[in-house]
């Protein structure tokens, strides 16, 4: 699909505020535009997306590589936008996640190829997308398109990379494996606007007997080699599991909830809503419930040979594919011991900034915990129990972010077109807080969605939960790229851990500065915390996949350092063991860009302009640290030259 015809469905079909917005993508980064747990809780994982292609785009590609001598350096950028979109329709749930099914010509009735050999075919794609993209003279391009260049053969390089460690994964866990995430994805993000949609539902529903089988059948390669997942994780997916099975079909939240929608769609009558029902509690029964036996008895079958060991170390090359997913997400050559050195100054340094405060306060303790229980009885508390106490925690949320928003103006001149709202959720298992992206038409704000599970919510901890999850944190750096124009598709899309939640933990950081916290001792001891808490994750993470430890010794670790309940630091722990090196992208990120806003101010002395440097850090995109610095080397250049 041509840029040009793209252009022309927008105008055809979309408002015009639409036309200069490109599409919100996830690529496999793992955090990306529904931004889900950035402080402790239950579950912490953001989905994970991957590249896949229907079978109607199989049959007609959209982009097949030509890779020809001398590349035309004016076919550029119709390259980029080529070869994204393949990318990006390989994957048909995310396709009807964004809403573009219509746009590249399909429906929304497939589910995503999962099985080895289809991770193949996209692999040789990417890679013939890379060899196309070396016979572009990346001399005779535009000092933009030199940018773009080196971000999309990162990008592509990266995953290539990952080929040889594919294996080195996770795909049914605990905590957000994709027993649970299939179902989230029909539940919540499968369209249903129209009978369309609705018999599209159900043909996804008969295809989870395709889908598990092929799940299963990567499983068994995966076993083959030697890499299984450590016992606790067998069983909780085992429970989790039964759960599913112990249903009927009639009380499956896969029928209740799509019985529901069809009740709210005008255009569809009685008899096809009954018609209908009937399809998805037969589809249900004769395919999904099915294809969660099967998996269970395979789950059931590995339990006999699990082992207790946590870490990826005990996996065939599991050193070196640890190192890979510390660069995946990290995107910086960094070893396990380096980023274990650096966690073990950084809790010091933190740990150490946090005792000056609680002398100042008068508080004591023998440890963390007992301190911060301190701080939570003098900074508050605000209650749970009621739907006004619940708002009254929504309202404060808003006031925080709207106190921010009003308050930035010597720090920010580029800010976001789309608003941002608090809104809750009612999840004892969801994270306890976290940020998705407005939508692309216009039609709905950012939104930061706050967990009203439990009994009270400490104050303390509120102001820098806001700051992080909408202003000036996520909000402002995924709204602002998401809302981009002039630059390729891919540049708005795909986002890195270490830059998306690099910056989320530096805007805390910003407003300490910024004097936000100036007459609450009690919020800036919470934002050490918080601080504190993504320090401790170096530690941990590593300790776990390099360094031998066990799951008790590394929540022990968590408890004692960071001063966190038991219950959420299992959990956490239990997700780093999951989902190697992603926890250690944010404390990474952070130190990143204050090392970079400190050069360039040091190097540009009064002429440093921190609104410069924000625009300069949020007005690319998203880019791997290595290439962030480059860029801000260069602009550095740049002013000392002028």
């Amino acid at each position: 699909m041509s840029k040009m015809f793209l252009s022309r469905f927008m105008k055809d079909h979309a408002p015009d505020w639409f036309l200069g917005v490109r599409w919100v993508v996830l690529l496999g980064v793992l955090i990306a535009f529904i931004v889900g747990g950035c402080g402790p809780a239950q579950t912490t994982m953001a989905p994970q997306v991957s590249t896949k292609l229907t079978e109607e785009v199989q049959a007609s590609p959209i982009y097949s590589p030509t890779a020809q001598p001398d590349a035309d350096p004016s076919t550029f950028d119709d390259f980029l936008e080529e070869a994204f979109f393949a990318q990006i329709t390989r994957d048909p749930e995310l396709i009807s996640e964004l809403g573009l099914a219509r746009v590249f010509g399909m429906d929304n009735s497939q589910l995503t190829n999962v099985s080895d050999a289809y991770q193949l075919e996209t692999y040789q794609l990417l890679q013939d997308q890379l060899d196309t993209l070396h016979t572009y003279d990346r001399d005779e391009l535009t000092s933009d398109q030199q940018l773009s260049y080196d971000l999309f053969e990162w990008y592509l390089d990266d995953w290539l990379r990952g080929k040889a460690f594919r294996f080195h994964d996770y795909p049914v866990n605990q905590a957000l494996g994709e027993q649970n995430i299939l179902i989230e994805f029909m539940v919540d993000r499968h369209p249903l606007h129209n009978l369309e949609d609705a018999q599209d539902y159900i043909s996804r529903l008969d295809g989870f007997t395709e889908k598990f089988d092929q799940l299963i059948e990567w499983l068994q390669i995966q076993e083959a080699q030697g890499i299984t997942p450590p016992m606790f994780v067998i069983e909780r997916v085992l429970s989790q599991l039964d759960w599913y099975r112990s249903q009927d079909a009639e009380d499956f939240s896969l029928y209740t909830e799509f019985v529901a929608k069809l009740s709210n769609l005008s255009d569809i009558s009685t008899e096809q809503i009954s018609k209908l029902s009937l399809e998805a509690a037969q589809a249900i029964e004769g395919s999904v419930l099915p294809a969660y036996d099967k998996l269970h008895t395979y789950f059931g079958n590995l339990l006999a040979s699990a082992d207790n060991n946590d870490g990826f170390w005990k996996h065939p090359d599991g050193d070196s594919a640890y190192a890979y997913w510390l660069r995946h997400h990290t995107t910086l050559d960094l070893t396990a011991d380096e980023i274990h050195e650096l966690g073990l100054q950084e809790v010091a340094r933190i740990q150490g900034e946090m005792e000056d405060l609680f002398a100042e306060l008068g508080i004591t303790g023998d440890n963390l915990t007992m301190k911060m229980n301190q701080v939570t009885f003098y900074g508050g508390t605000m209650p749970l129990r009621t739907n006004d106490d619940r708002q009254a925690v929504l309202d404060e949320y808003q006031a925080l972010i709207d106190h921010a928003e009003q308050n930035l103006s010597d720090l920010f001149d580029l800010r976001p077109k789309a608003d941002v709202v608090v809104e809750p959720v009612y999840a004892p298992n969801a994270p306890g807080a976290y940020y998705v992206s407005p939508s692309l038409d216009g039609s709905r704000p950012g939104m930061f969605y706050v967990n009203m599970t439990g009994v009270n919510v400490a104050r303390y901890g509120m102001p820098t939960l806001a700051y992080h999850e909408a202003i000036p944190g996520h909000h402002f750096q995924i709204a602002i790229q998401q809302e981009l124009t002039g630059i390729p598709s891919f540049r708005t899309g795909v986002n890195y851990t270490s830059y998306a939640e690099g910056w989320a933990l530096y805007a805390e950081h910003l407003t300490w500065e910024a004097g936000f916290y100036e007459n609450d001792p009690y919020g800036n001891l919470g934002r050490l915390q918080s601080e504190l808490f993504r320090a401790a994750r170096l530690v941990v993470d590593t300790g776990i996949h390099a360094k031998g430890w066990s799951r008790e010794q590394a929540i022990d670790y968590m408890v004692e350092t960071v001063g966190y309940s038991r219950s959420n630091m299992t959990s956490e722990v239990e997700r780093y063991i999951v989902w190697p090196g992603q926890a250690t992208a944010y404390k990474i990120g952070m130190i990143k860009i204050l090392a970079l806003r400190e050069r360039a101010a040091q190097a540009l002395g009064d002429d440093f302009d921190i609104k410069e440097f924000h625009n300069l850090i949020l007005g690319n995109g998203a880019m791997p640290l290595g290439i962030l610095e480059r860029v801000v080397d260069d602009y550095i250049a740049e002013r000392l030259s002028e």
